[in-house]
C-alpha cells in the first residue's frame, strides 16, 4: 500500500511553497535535519513545536503595565517628535495616552515616514510590546505589534515562541506555520474511543492547530489536551512500528529447544566463581524462552561488569546441547578479541568449540574458520558484524547474541536473523535503560536485568577536581604508579580543535610522556586496528602504565590491574558515558579511584551530572537522572544511531502516555493483526504520518 493521497499536502517540499526562495529553503532543510540531498517538507514545519508562548491577551491600562513585561494597550496617539536634523542616533518618539496615564513609543533609525503612517495622530490603536522606563516615563521601544482599533483580531493575543536558528526570524517562521496549518487534512481517527473520552481529546487536525495557534494561554500547555493528544499519537506510531518488527522477528516460528544439561553443568564447573542470584534468574528466563516454540527476543541489561557475558555463555552452552550453533556479535574487533580470550579457557574446559572471525584475519585463518562454522565443528562463533556478510554460512545457527545493542539498528537485527531461519535473539547492553526507554526503543523485546555487582568488585572512590589542579594530579599519579597501579586517562578529542578549547588525547599523551616516558601509550579512533591493538596489548600486559585514550575504551576493555580512571573535561561527557568509563576500573582486587577533571565555568546541568556520578554507582539511578537532565534523545549514545528522537512528545511530561500507547498498540494488533478495514486504514495513516512506514510491509495479512 502506498501513502494515502490525503497526506500529500504534508509531504510537499517547503521549497515549493510560495515565498520560499532557494536560500531560505536550504536554511530550513538544514534546521529541520532533512537527509543529505533532500528538502524539508511541510510536516517538518508542523512537527516543530513551540517551546513556549507570549501572552498578549491581558489588555491593561498604562498605569497597570509593569516594567519589563509584555503589555497590550489601547492608546490614543497625541503627537510625534522626530529627531533633530543630522542627529540620527536620537530616537523618534510618539506620545500617546489612555484614561489611566501617558506613554511614549520609541523607534530608532525610523527614516522614510513609515511611523507617521503606522501611528496617525488623533487615531486610536492597539499596541503590544515590552514596557520599559526612561527618565521616569513609561515607554515601549519598537512595539511588536501595532493594529488599528477596529482590527484587534489581527493581533495574535497568544503568540507561540519557537526554537530558532541563525538567519531564521520568529516572524517568518510564524507566518509559514499559519499557512501550513490550513493544509492539514481531516484524517481518519486511530485513537480508541475510550481514550478520547477519558482524556477529552479532539481530533488530530484540531489538536495540531491548537498546538500552533492557541486561542488562550492554557491551550498551549504541555499538559493541555492538544499536546497530550499529539504526544500519544507519536508514541502510538512508535509502539506499533516496534511491535510489527517484533512480529517479524518472532512470528516465523521458533524451535522449541530441549536441553540435556550436560554442557551447561561442565561450563558451571569450569567457572572460577559461582553465579549471582540475578545471573541465575536471567539464565532461567532465557532457558524458558528457548524451550518455547516462539522465537526469543530478549534484552539482557546489566551494569558494566555485572556478568552479562557469562549469562550469554550459559545460553550458548544450552543451545549447543540442543545441537545448534550460536553467534556472539560485538561492535568492534577489540571487543570481539576480548570476549574470545575470556571465553576460550572456559569453553576448552567444558569441551565446547569456539572460534573468532573478524574482517582483518589472514586469508588462511579465515578459510579455516569458515569451514569450521559451515561444518558445525564449532558451537560458538565470536565476531563483529562481519558475521552476517554473505560469505559466512552456518551449519545450524540457533542463537544470536548481540553485545551493545544500540550500535545495531532494526535492519541489522533482521539481517542477522536471516542467517538462522529460526534463530533466537539475545541482546546485551551495559547502558542501564529506564523502563520508559525500553518501551520506546526496544518495545519489541522482553527484558532481564542484572542488578548486583559481581562478587569481589571493589567500590570506586569518585572525586571531582578542577583542571587547574593538574600538577597535583600528576604527582599523586606518580606515587600510585610507583606502587604498581595502572591508569586510564580519557580525553574527549583526538587532536587540537580550533573551535573548542579542549586538550586533545595526543597533546595529553605528549605532556604525560614528559613525566612518565615510555610508560604512556595512546589509543584513539583514527589509529589503525594494528596500532590500537599494539598499544592496548602493552597496557593489558602491564608493560605500559598509563593508557591515554578517547572514548574508544568506553565499551568493554578489561584490564583488572587498572585501578585509576582519570576523565579530563568530564563536563563534556554525558552521564551514561561517564558511568561506562568509570566501570572500566574496580575490576581487580585493589580499591579503585575515578577522578573527574573539569574546566570552569560549569553549566548547571554539567554540575548536576558530575554530582550524580560522584554520589552513586547505581547505573539505573544514573540512567533515570540522565533522562531528566538530557531528555531521552541521547541516553542511548548519539542521535545518529537511529534512535527515535521525539518531536511532539516531551518525555518528562508525557512519559505516562507511553504506557497507554504501548497497551493500546498491543490490543490493536491482537484484534486486527492485518490492520484491515477502517481501523486498519486509520492506523496505516498514522504510521505514514509519523514516518514509520518502514514497518508497513511487515503487516501480516489476516
Amino acid at each position: 500500500m502506498s501513502r494515502p493521497v490525503l497526506l500529500d499536502p504534508l509531504f510537499r517540499s517547503l521549497a515549493s511553497v510560495k515565498g520560499i526562495g532557494p536560500q531560505f529553503s536550504s536554511l530550513l532543510s538544514r534546521f529541520f535535519g532533512a537527509p543529505e540531498g533532500q528538502q524539508a517538507i511541510v510536516l517538518d514545519l508542523l512537527f516543530h513545536m513551540p517551546s513556549g508562548i507570549i501572552d498578549r491577551s491581558k489588555i491593561t491600562g498604562i498605569s497597570g503595565a509593569v516594567h519589563n513585561q509584555i503589555a497590550t494597550l489601547k492608546l490614543h496617539i497625541d503627537r510625534h517628535q522626530a529627531p533633530p536634523k543630522g542627529k540620527p542616533q536620537v530616537p523618534y518618539r510618539v506620545f500617546a495616552h489612555d484614561e489611566t496615564g501617558e506613554i511614549q513609543l520609541v523607534f530608532f533609525r525610523a527614516q522614510g515616514g513609515w511611523v507617521e503612517k503606522l501611528l496617525p495622530v488623533g487615531e486610536d490603536v492597539y499596541v503590544s510590546g515590552t514596557i520599559g522606563f526612561f527618565g521616569g516615563e513609561k515607554q515601549i521601544t519598537h512595539p511588536d505589534y501595532v493594529v488599528p482599533a477596529n482590527r484587534l483580531e489581527d493581533l495574535p493575543l497568544v503568540e507561540p515562541v519557537y526554537p530558532l536558528t541563525h538567519g531564521l526570524s520568529a516572524k517568518a517562521l510564524i507566518k509559514l506555520v499559519r499557512q501550513a496549518v490550513t493544509w492539514v487534512p481531516e484524517v481518519p481517527e486511530w485513537t480508541p474511543a475510550e481514550r478520547l473520552g477519558q482524556f477529552k481529546w479532539s481530533g488530530f487536525r484540531a489538536a495540531l492547530t491548537t498546538a500552533h495557534l492557541p486561542a488562550r494561554p492554557e491551550e498551549a500547555q504541555l499538559w493541555g489536551p492538544a499536546r497530550m493528544r499529539l504526544a500519544y499519537d507519536e508514541y502510538l506510531a512508535g509502539q506499533l512500528a516496534l511491535l510489527l518488527v517484533r512480529s517479524e522477528l518472532v512470528a516465523p516460528r521458533g524451535i522449541a529447544r530441549t536441553f540435556t544439561g550436560e554442557i551447561t553443568s561442565r561450563v558451571t564447573a569450569a567457572l572460577p566463581y559461582t553465579l549471582t542470584e540475578g545471573q541465575l534468574a536471567a539464565v532461567e528466563d532465557i532457558r524458558r524462552d528457548l524451550a518455547a516454540p516462539e522465537r526469543m527476543s530478549r534484552l539482557l541489561q546489566g551494569d558494566v561488569g555485572a556478568g552479562k557475558t557469562v549469562v550469554a555463555l550459559m545460553a550458548m552452552a544450552a543451545m549447543a546441547e540442543s545441537g545448534a550453533q550460536s553467534a556472539l556479535m560485538t561492535p568492534t574487533e577489540i571487543l570481539s578479541a576480548q570476549h574470545y580470550r575470556s571465553l576460550k579457557p572456559i569453553c576448552d574446559a567444558a569441551g565446547l568449540g569456539i572460534i573468532l572471525l573478524t574482517g582483518k584475519m589472514a586469508a588462511a585463518d579465515r578459510r579455516i574458520a569458515l569451514e569450521a562454522i559451515a561444518s558445525g565443528d564449532v558451537a560458538i562463533v565470536v565476531g563483529t558484524h562481519a558475521l552476517f556478510q554473505s560469505g559466512v554460512e552456518f551449519r545450524n545457527l540457533g542463537l544470536t547474541v548481540v553485545d551493545e545493542q544500540h550500535r545495531f539498528g532494526v535492519h541489522q537485527r533482521l539481517a542477522l536473523s536471516e542467517k538462522g531461519a529460526h534463530a533466537d535473539l539475545l541482546v546485551m547492553t551495559a547502558t542501564p535503560i529506564p523502563r520508559t526507554l525500553v518501551l520506546t526503543h526496544f518495545g519489541d523485546m522482553a527484558v532481564s536485568i542484572l542488578r548486583e555487582k559481581p562478587r569481589g568488585r571493589q567500590p570506586i572512590d569518585t572525586a571531582v577536581l578542577a583542571i587547574a589542579e593538574y600538577g597535583r594530579v600528576v604527582q599523586r599519579l606518580r606515587a600510585r604508579i610507583d606502587e604498581g597501579a595502572q591508569a586510564f586517562w580519557v580525553c574527549p578529542l583526538v587532536e587540537e580543535s580550533e573551535v573548542v578549547d579542549l586538550v586533545s588525547a595526543e597533546d595529553r599523551a605528549e605532556e604525560l610522556r614528559k613525566v612518565f616516558g615510555d610508560d604512556v601509550v595512546l589509543v584513539h579512533g583514527r589509529m589503525s586496528s594494528a596500532q590500537k591493538e599494539e598499544a592496548m596489548g602493552r597496557f593489558q600486559r602491564n608493560e605500559a602504565k598509563i593508557l591515554v585514550a578517547t572514548t574508544v575504551i568506553e565499551v568493554g576493555v578489561d584490564v583488572p590491574n587498572a585501578s585509576i580512571m582519570i576523565i579530563e573535561h568530564a563536563e563534556r561527557f554525558g552521564l551514561a558515558q561517564l558511568h561506562q568509563l568509570r566501570g572500566r576500573v574496580g575490576r581487580g582486587s585493589k580499591r579503585s579511584a575515578c577522578l573527574l577533571l573539569y574546566r570552569d565555568p560549569l553549566s548547571e546541568t554539567a554540575q548536576a551530572r558530575l554530582e550524580t556520578i560522584r554520589k552513586t554507582e547505581d547505573g539505573f539511578e544514573i540512567a533515570e537522572r540522565d533522562l531528566e537532565l538530557r531528555g531521552q534523545g541521547d541516553v542511548l549514545g548519539t542521535r545518529q544511531s537511529g534512535m527515535p528522537g521525539y518531536h511532539l512528545a516531551v518525555p518528562d511530561v508525557h512519559r505516562h502516555l507511553l504506557e497507554w500507547a504501548h497497551g493500546d498498540a498491543v490490543e490493536m494488533l491482537k484484534r486486527n493483526p492485518g490492520l484491515s478495514g477502517p481501523e486498519g486504514e486509520a492506523l496505516r495513516t498514522l504510521l505514514y504520518l509519523f514516518r514509520k512506514d518502514l514497518a508497513i510491509p511487515l503487516i501480516r495479512a489476516g
